[in-house]
């Protein structure tokens, strides 16, 4: 899979790693000089960084838009980010743009145009909610129309049927990637040769069909 990101700081530069490190093509539109030159050294040399405005076709065409699967704008201004996904779905067809939305009153204007918006905001307001309602696995974020979802799960700190096991040697159910561990006070990003500890908390991206069998898989319960 080929993906666009718009903006490089902090979140871009973690989704483009994550992407990376599972096997996708990456390319990133960043404006700023020293955002640049600190993707530069931070990335692996296999992404594709490009100087200048993800508003600007010339730039997009440059990072190879049209043939991307997904385009990502996650600066911190809305209006960017509206601009550079109706631009790459308009001008460039791409089939799936995603928003990062700062205010969350914009969400429904993004999704009315068809960009998927992903307010931080919401995302904590129902971590919150899902908390008293749905026990140890929590739906964080529904996307693609409630179809993929990102979720958590804990594993036991006993009897704990993944753990000191690769996670490439996993038998997980498909349509599901394990993203990142919670282990103490760390952030552990998953490689095919992570293995798994009791207590783990893992963050997943899955079929919301699959969500339980995932569970199962990772917790044999």
């Amino acid at each position: 899979m080929y993906i666009v990101i718009n903006g490089g700081g902090k979140v871009a530069s973690y989704l483009a790693r994550t992407m990376i490190d599972s096997g996708h093509d990456v390319a990133i539109i960043e404006k700023r000089d020293e955002i640049v030159h600190k993707l530069g050294s931070e990335l692996p040399q296999s992404a594709l960084i490009i100087h200048g405005d993800g508003c600007d076709a010339a730039y997009l065409e440059d990072a190879g838009v049209s043939r991307a699967d997904v385009f990502v704008s996650s600066t911190g201004d809305d209006d960017d980010n509206l601009v550079a996904c109706q631009l790459s779905k308009v001008a460039f067809g791409v089939p799936r743009a995603i928003a990062r939305v700062n205010n969350p009153k914009n969400e429904r204007i993004f999704n009315l145009l068809g960009i998927e918006a992903i307010s931080s905001t919401t995302i904590i307001s129902r971590m919150i909610e899902e908390e008293a309602t749905v026990g140890d696995i929590r739906t964080l974020i529904a996307l693609r129309k409630g179809n993929m979802a990102i979720v958590e799960i804990e594993l036991p700190m006993d009897r704990c049927v993944v753990c000191g096991k690769e996670v490439a040697a996993l038998n997980l159910p498909s349509d599901c990637i394990l993203v990142a561990l919670v282990r103490g006070d760390d952030i552990v990003t998953v490689h095919g040769d992570t293995q798994l500890q009791p207590g783990d908390v893992v963050i997943a991206f899955t079929n919301v069909e699959r969500e339980r069998a995932l569970k199962k898989a990772l917790t044999g319960e």
